[in-house]
């Protein structure tokens, strides 16, 4: 087995989990975005996007995740691993570098690819899941929901 398709065996649990805040946003009436971060093989902070929720422009999945997860210390940060449904935005890929989170991954590009060069060019390991699931579930809804799209990434 490749080191590649072991590392994404590794990853599925969590990415599932990522994957029902994403739908805990959507059953919320938000955008189906979820994230976990989990460190040393165990979740510490999970959230989803709840823009449409709070009413809040800066409360992306990853953001509601690290909040959720709290005060961490530097070495904490360096042991982690953030998950995202979704590739994360110019802010969620700030917020990743800033606390020096070494590795994301990311269940799906294909419907929304943030930075992936400027992290990996910043030593980020990021691991490409494309996982169906996420993908349809980022495909529906912007084909329902074009506007509320458009408006979370800024267009």
């Amino acid at each position: 087995m490749s080191e590649q398709h072991h590392d994404k065996n590794q990853h599925r649990e969590y990415l599932e989990e990522a994957i029902a805040e994403a739908k805990l946003a959507l059953s919320e009436g938000g955008i189906p975005i979820g994230s976990v971060l989990v460190i040393d093989d165990k979740i510490v902070g999970r959230g989803h996007n709840q823009r449409v929720q709070q009413g809040d422009p800066i409360l992306h999945a990853e953001m509601d995740c690290l909040r959720n997860a709290g005060r961490l210390t530097a070495r904490d940060y360096a042991r982690s691993v953030l998950y995202s449904t979704l590739s994360p935005c110019w802010m969620c890929s700030g917020a990743a570098l800033l606390y020096k989170i070494p590795k994301i991954v990311i269940g799906e590009n294909v419907t929304f690819q943030g930075p992936e060069e400027l992290m990996k060019a910043q030593g980020v390991d990021l691991v490409q899941m494309d996982n169906d699931e996420c993908i349809e579930l980022m495909r529906q809804f912007i084909e329902q929901h074009p506007s509320l799209w458009n408006e979370d990434i800024g267009v």
